[in-house]
């Protein structure tokens, strides 16, 4: 699956990959922009090239029959998404039971345009003591971009200046929804 991923990914879709995955077995991933619904396949393609399990979370009844063993088996991991329930908890539990977790989602909350992030990613982060790991998937050159791990230092505001630098001229696949 790795070969054929890389075959696809550099030769037939013609894109490039900048950085290289952290060594890291826990670490929250933020992926920015999400424009688009192919984003999530992007996801799944890009982490059989890097060659490395990346996580996210869903719904618990997604992991229901007839499709649960296809979101498990993409990594996925169910939460209960209820009123009642506390997302940021929720996930840091997740991060205190397994010895692997490299949770990916995106920060935007939306595939429509922002001017901001959510700030759960963060708080995320910081609750369970992991570093954050940022994911440019850019269209506009054809190419994701994998940044060093960053250890959030509970100052929201600085962290967020150098994610917001990070992720600066970044084009998703629908260019106007871009971050």
């Amino acid at each position: 699956m790795h070969k054929l991923s890389k075959f696809l990914y550099f030769k037939i879709l013609g894109w490039k990959l900048v950085g290289s995955f952290p060594e890291v077995k826990e670490c929250v991933v933020i992926v920015v922009p999400h424009t688009h619904w192919v984003d999530f396949f992007l996801g799944l393609l890009i982490r059989k090239v890097i060659d490395i399990e990346i996580n996210y979370i869903g719904k618990k009844s997604l992991f229901k029959p007839p499709f649960g063993w296809f979101f498990r088996w993409t990594g996925g991991a169910p939460i209960d998404r209820s009123k009642n329930s506390n997302t940021v908890e929720s996930v840091v539990n997740i991060f205190r039971e397994r010895e692997v977790f490299r949770f990916a989602l995106a920060p935007e909350g939306t595939r429509k345009k922002v001017t901001e992030l959510k700030t759960g990613f963060y708080h995320i982060a910081v609750m369970a003591q992991v570093p954050i790991v940022m994911v440019a998937f850019d269209f506009g050159k054809k190419q994701i971009k994998i940044s060093k791990e960053m250890h959030p230092t509970g100052d929201r505001e600085e962290d967020f200046k150098k994610i917001h630098k990070f992720f600066k001229g970044v084009q998703g696949k629908i260019p106007e929804y871009s971050f």
